[in-house]
């Protein structure tokens, strides 16, 4: 499926906003849409990934597996995030969709040609590729962290802060794209006390559960607090 920049919903936020129209759109005739149901990988470890991808909507992890088998989450990718190991003959990572995914999907060389092209492009790139490796440390950082209460608070104070459109204020409200077996094995914790401390947060005041996977920021200063961030 073709790209249609116009309706894009990521358009002002992803690394081709320094773009001109012009140049987007002569850009996006190098590129495609691709779907990406949960559970679905993106890039294998091991393969010769000649792609690279803008999240449109959704969420994808980056993740590796150790010899027993056991999976380790090293990064999460939110929409307007970019993803491909542009000069690296193969992936050392699996990346694979959290939620249906919908991404912009580009061959390694025609985004090779367009950095050469736009210097703007490949500047913008740079910054959230720095950005995205910062946040990736942050999420990892957490497992450092004695307490499990400022282990799972740092955590959804990060996918609100990810769900936001502002870079000062996190979203009031998100779903998470994480199961509870996925926050636990992120943070190095049980699934159990993953539930346990969310019911604290919300029987606090501090967060309000909505459905499966809604949570409600009741009071961002408080989980900031807990998070350390304050």
């Amino acid at each position: 499926m073709g790209l249609e920049c116009a309706t894009c919903p990521v358009r002002d936020q992803a690394a081709c906003a320094v773009l001109s129209e012009q140049e987007r759109a002569d850009l996006a005739t190098a590129g495609r849409t691709r779907t990406l149901s949960r559970g679905e990988v993106l890039f294998a470890a091991g393969d010769d990934a000649d792609a690279c991808a803008t999240l449109l909507t959704g969420a994808l992890k980056v993740s590796s597996t150790d010899i027993t088998g056991e999976e380790r989450i090293l990064a999460l990718i939110h929409p307007a995030g970019f993803v491909g190991e542009m000069f690296r003959p193969f992936a050392d990572h699996d990346v694979t969709a959290l939620t249906d995914c919908r991404l912009c999907i580009f061959s390694r060389s025609a985004m090779e040609a367009a950095l050469d092209q736009h210097p703007a492009l490949a500047r913008a790139l740079l910054r959230r590729s720095q950005d995205e490796l910062h946040s990736a440390r942050a999420l990892l950082e957490l497992t450092g962290k004695q307490d499990a209460e400022t282990r799972i608070a740092g955590l959804l104070l990060s996918l609100a802060q990810a769900a936001s459109h502002s870079p000062c204020h996190p979203a009031q409200a998100f779903d998470l794209p994480l199961t509870r077996g996925e926050m636990a094995q992120m943070l190095g914790l049980t699934i159990e006390t993953v539930s346990r401390r969310l019911t604290r947060l919300e029987k606090d005041g501090v967060i309000t559960k909505n459905g499966k996977r809604g949570i409600e920021l009741v009071d961002p200063a408080r989980l900031s607090s807990l998070a350390g961030s304050l």
